[in-house]
């Protein structure tokens, strides 16, 4: 009997260590589960991000990328607007001119469109250009010839690739009406203004892919949240290279 009495520490010893390796893969394993299984539970996720960012609207919920979208179609009229009058001025080319008259037409609608659609959902939205589109402008208005010709091309159809991407992400995800026809809208100009600009045969291609690959996200645009102006928005406040440059009333559809 003694001698089971003495092997009894031993055998205690190895039960014990045995117990010890279980309990920490036993621990090391929940401890791997739990951040997966807690995760949508936890605040700052997209989902909570979501939520907390979103404002009810008569035309439906209301998210913080429908109105970043909002604001920066608004932006690429700013813009954009000035840049294709300029191109119709100086028509150093049929091809550039051509886009600059899609350039000025495609977003007198779609600026006419996004002031209806901020009335109604009681937005703020911007009378100029951020500090990179008035750059931009600087850019074309002191390049010439050939310079002036690719600058054109190329910085224009680097902005409309980036808002066509936003566009397709609103498309596919928001929950209000209004910002689901004013993608639609958005999405056939902004697909015919990239065509134009590439059948002018100065875009550059492999530049585009390497910007696309190497860019960080950009920082968020603000849009304010309702409420916000119960009128249609001002109209844009001219910047160079057109000063004279005015946008038309509201209108619910092109003209023909």
């Amino acid at each position: 009997m003694r001698l089971l009495s003495s092997t009894e520490p031993s055998g205690g010893i190895r039960v014990t260590g045995a117990a010890l390796i279980v309990t920490g893969i036993v621990a090391t394993i929940a401890a791997l589960v739990f951040p997966v299984w807690s995760y949508a539970d936890r605040s700052g996720t997209g989902l909570d991000t979501l939520n907390t960012q979103t404002v009810p609207t008569r035309f439906g919920p209301l998210s913080a990328t429908d109105r970043l979208f909002i604001t920066k179609v608004r932006l690429a009229g700013l813009w954009e607007m000035p840049a294709g009058q300029q191109a119709e001025e100086r028509a150093p080319s049929k091809a550039v001119e051509t886009a600059g008259k899609h350039l000025v037409e495609g977003h007198t609608f779609l600026d006419a469109r996004v002031r209806e659609v901020a009335a109604q959902l009681n937005l703020e939205l911007p009378n100029q250009p951020n500090p990179q589109q008035q750059g931009w402008l600087r850019t074309l208005t002191a390049a010439k010839g050939d310079d002036y010709q690719r600058a054109f091309a190329n910085i224009l159809r680097r902005a409309h690739g980036q808002v066509f991407a936003l566009v397709a992400q609103v498309r596919a995800s928001t929950r209000n009406s209004l910002v689901r026809d004013l993608a639609d809208d958005a999405n056939t100009t902004v697909l015919d203004h990239i065509k134009v600009l590439e059948a002018t045969g100065l875009v550059d291609f492999d530049a585009l892919a390497r910007n696309a690959a190497t860019a960080s996200p950009p920082p968020a645009t603000r849009s304010p949240a309702p409420p916000g102006p119960t009128t249609s928005p001002d109209s844009a406040t001219p910047v160079t290279p057109t000063p004279t440059l005015t946008l038309p009333p509201a209108a619910s559809r092109p003209r023909t």
